[in-house]
Formats: structure tokens, sequence, C-alpha cells
């Protein structure tokens, strides 16, 4: 019998077809993708499950009734945005788990265990079980947060995060750091390029000798080193661009005040 579309998505070819790192970054990404479409879904639910917690049925009152009902009652206590509480402990959940999730899976393809005898399923459950153990403290946030509401709506035990006193600085760090990442994700394939650009050997008339260009240098990099080569320094760019952001902000109002202060005292 040939392979179905679903087995053939999933089964040895699949795995072949990029590294296991690539299917780490791209499974992730997916998933935390599908987890902004999905987490009002998640925010409902955990309400429900939470609803009536060890009492007897016809003993509590009922602030969600049903989907659309349970879906209005949100966004009336909680505001639209509501809808979407816990969504940055999804991202990281779904970005832990599902990394690891497709890492093993792929690693598993890639030695031809999934093509013994009952392999698909042993490395799935395997891979599903290390996942869900790397994500599960993610989930417990992202369950607190979403079960967050209002005193006449809350249903369950309610855990009231306060990570960061809203005035201190570090509210400012995390923002920034949390912001880098779109930032370092779009922009680090341009830096790469740029410092290869720069730190290229030119000839007598200034002409680059490995380069021609930005595209012609993304090309040549994409095929002689492998597309993630223009994420190569990531780490190192993600984590000076949050500080040096604050920074940069900090050291600027610092000196406008003083040049203010210096200008009124010499008016």
């Amino acid at each position: 019998m040939p392979p179905t579309r679903a087995q053939k998505a999933t089964g040895p070819e699949a795995g072949e077809t990029v590294p296991p790192v690539v299917d780490l970054v791209l499974g992730a990404s997916a998933c935390c993708l599908a987890c902004v479409f999905t987490n009002p879904l998640e925010v409902v639910k955990t309400r429900l499950q939470l609803q009536g917690e060890l009492q007897a049925r016809g003993t509590y009152p009922r602030p969600y009734r049903g989907f659309m009902a349970s879906v209005a009652a949100v966004a009336r206590a909680d505001g639209l945005w509501g809808l979407q509480k816990g969504l940055a402990a999804g991202l990281l959940y779904q970005g832990l788990m599902n990394s690891v999730r497709f890492y093993c899976y792929s690693l598993a393809c890639q030695a031809g265990l999934t093509q013994q005898p009952g392999g698909t399923v042993v490395a799935g459950a395997v891979a599903g079980a290390l996942g869900a153990f790397v994500g599960s403290p993610a989930y417990l946030i992202k369950t607190q947060l979403q079960a967050q509401t209002v005193a006449e709506m809350a249903v369950g035990h309610q855990h009231n995060h306060q990570w960061l006193p809203a005035d201190s600085w570090l509210v400012a760090l995390a923002g920034g750091m949390i912001s880098s990442i779109a930032v370092v994700v779009v922009m680090t394939p341009f830096d790469v390029t740029s410092t290869r650009l720069y730190n290229q050997p030119v000839d007598r008339a200034g002409r680059g000798q490995l380069y021609g260009g930005l595209t012609n240098c993304m090309v040549k990099i994409w095929r002689q080193e492998g597309p993630l080569a223009l994420y190569k320094g990531l780490g190192p760019a993600y984590l000076r661009l949050g500080p040096h952001t604050i920074l940069s902000m900090l050291f600027w109002d610092e000196l406008r005040k003083l040049a203010g202060r210096a200008q009124h005292q010499g008016t």
C-alpha cells in the first residue's frame, strides 16, 4: 500500500530533506505562529476547566457558559487583549516544547530509526515526552496567567504575578529584550552580509574580490555555507541589542537633563 499524504509529511522522507537543526527552527516557528491564533481558545478553555473546581454541580456561579458566551465574558472583563492573556508564556512553551520535539524526531529520521517496525511511533512518543518535559514550566506560568481576571469573574486560584515593579528599569530592559527578538530575526542576515562586504579583500581599484554586492553576497553565503550561515552571531546580536537600546535611551535622557540644567544656569 502506498504511503498516505500524512505519512509522506511525517515519514523519513520528510526528515531527510532538512537538517535536524533546521527542523528545530522551522517547527518551533510554525507552532509559535499557530499559538498567536489559538491562544484565545486556550484562555477560554482554561477558564471553563477551572470553573466550579471541587464544588458540587449547581452550587457555584457560572460566569462562563459555553464557548461564545465565554469569549464575550472574557472580553468584557479583561478587554479584547484579555483573550491573549499568557501569550508570551504560551509562545515560550510552544518554542521550547516543539523545538525539542521536532529536533529529536528529525534526528531519529536521520538515523533511520523511523524506518524500523514501530520506529515512527516510538520516535514520536519519545520526542513528544521530552518536549513536554522541557516546556512544562512555561505551561505552568501560561495557565496561571490565563486564569487571572477581575474578582467578579475569577475562577480557580488566582496567582498574582508581579514580576517587576512598574517603575523599575528592569521593565524597560525586559521590553527591549522581547522586542529585540523580531529585530534580530529580520536584521541579522543583513548584518552578516554587511560584515562580509566590509571585511572582504579589495583589488587596486577598490572593488571587492569575493562579493559583487548585497544580493551576490547573500546568495554565495546561502549556497556555500547553508541558509543558517546568514544567522551567524545571532546570540550575541540579540544579547547586545536590548541592553544597547536601553542604555542609549538612559544615557540620552540623562545627558538631556544635564544640558537643560547647564542652559538654565547660564541664563
